[in-house]
């Protein structure tokens, strides 16, 4: 599977920052340090509805974190999936009354021109759940080998009590664990399982759905968290820099999947960080396909928004914060992006070195984007209010949001 076309990223002079994130997994800040070449993996769409500002907002923040490591002269090796094959998707498809691979297609293109048209960075590998069923058969056979998988009812489940390290990255207790697990497509209550929480790895064919050869697992299709440990593993290894997605990720799946790696390898953790963002609401509720409030890119395209101030809005809540999407939060950005094009097209500016520090050392703060935000903002009231006499300072800054926050100018 292709990705979608990278925006060019400009150079900036001066040095760039380590970045200081938050870890789900320890509860606090960690100062990464991935080396000439960052490893991250985030987790992609199901591909059976179009682009909702609630994934705009996840993926700009791992946009960030990639633009953060590109400033301070780290390669960037970036994977995401797309989950074309699960429930969700079928079940479209047969309301919808199209071919569940059709429509998957379908709408993985859309998501590409969302990407494209937003800047963010496509990944080095992206690929789909199909795709990788020959790398994910091997692995459940050698959970089974292991006797850290068993059969049900035809069905390959994995023994979460074969994990020492489980619940290390959600932290959450019994209780809480089978709630998520019933409401994020899990079975908790299906009769015959060691333990409720644990989660499909094959699933055995069913009469009208899609399979495939699973060599001793019989057909079938894979679950849904070992699709991205195979993914992962296959392109990123163990202990990447950072496991990302949004909040509503931590469990099941990444919890899942980190106990799925540590017990294939031996070895812990299969993420030095685990990075979730913050959940994006319409009509006080969160933005989901199965509730269905949402508002797509796709759609703000269409009505003639302009991208980047699509992005611009993104940009104004903190990465981890959960915000409500409104027409305001909307029109604010449409005034901020006319502000900053209008400052960045005037000949000269006030002095702007200053700004790209500014900038840098927010979104090494933890992503704090807003800050870097308000910084570009006074600058821009620097300007109108008293001028400059820099010639070169509007190109600097127009760099400056271009590189490290994806905006173009």
């Amino acid at each position: 599977m292709h990705a979608w076309p990278a925006s060019d990223v400009p150079a900036l002079p001066g040095q760039g920052r380590d970045l200081r994130i938050h870890d789900t997994a320890t509860g606090g800040p960690v100062t990464l340090d991935p080396g000439p070449v960052a490893r991250i993996y985030v987790c992609g769409i199901t591909p059976y509805d179009a682009t909702h500002i609630g994934h705009a907002a996840t993926y700009n923040a791992f946009d960030l974190v990639q633009r953060v490591w590109l400033d301070n002269k780290r390669q960037v090796h970036y994977v995401q999936n797309v989950t074309d094959v699960d429930d969700p998707l079928l079940e479209r498809a047969q309301r919808d009354g199209v071919d569940w691979a059709v429509l998957a297609e379908r709408e993985t293109a859309l998501f590409r021109e969302d990407m494209t048209a937003l800047r963010m960075l496509p990944p080095r590998h992206y690929i789909g759940a199909v795709e990788a069923i020959p790398g994910i058969v091997p692995l459940v056979e050698r959970l089974r080998q292991l006797g850290a998988a068993y059969e049900l009812e035809g069905d390959i489940y994995f023994s979460v009590e074969s994990d020492p390290h489980f619940g290390e990255v959600s932290h959450l207790d019994a209780a809480a664990m089978r709630m998520l697990s019933a409401e994020r497509g899990g079975d908790p209550d299906r009769p015959g399982k060691k333990n409720p929480l644990d989660p499909m790895l094959w699933m055995a064919a069913r009469e009208g759905e899609p399979s495939w050869d699973g060599g001793s697992l019989g057909r079938g299709r894979p679950g849904w968290h070992i699709e991205c440990v195979a993914i992962a593993l296959d392109h990123l290894g163990m202990g990447f820099d950072v496991q990302g997605g949004g909040s509503d990720l931590v469990f099941p799946h990444h919890e899942m999947g980190a106990s799925h790696a540590q017990v294939l390898t031996g070895e812990f953790p299969m993420a030095k960080a685990y990075v979730h963002a913050g959940m994006v609401a319409l009509n006080g509720e969160k933005m989901s396909k199965s509730k269905g409030n949402l508002v797509f890119v796709s759609q703000l395209r269409r009505e003639g928004v302009d991208p980047a101030a699509i992005r611009l809005a993104l940009l104004a809540h903190h990465y981890r914060s959960d915000w409500e999407w409104t027409d305001q939060v909307l029109r604010d950005a449409v005034t901020r992006l006319d502000h900053w094009r209008a400052a960045v097209s005037r000949p000269d500016g006030p002095p702007a070195d200053a700004l790209v520090e500014e900038i840098r050392d927010a979104l090494a703060d933890d992503l704090n984007a807003p800050a870097a935000l308000a910084a570009v903002d006074r600058w821009v009231v620097r300007q109108e209010e008293t001028g400059g006499t820099d010639t070169g300072a509007p190109g600097v800054v127009s760099r400056a949001v271009d590189a490290l926050l994806g905006v173009a100018l």
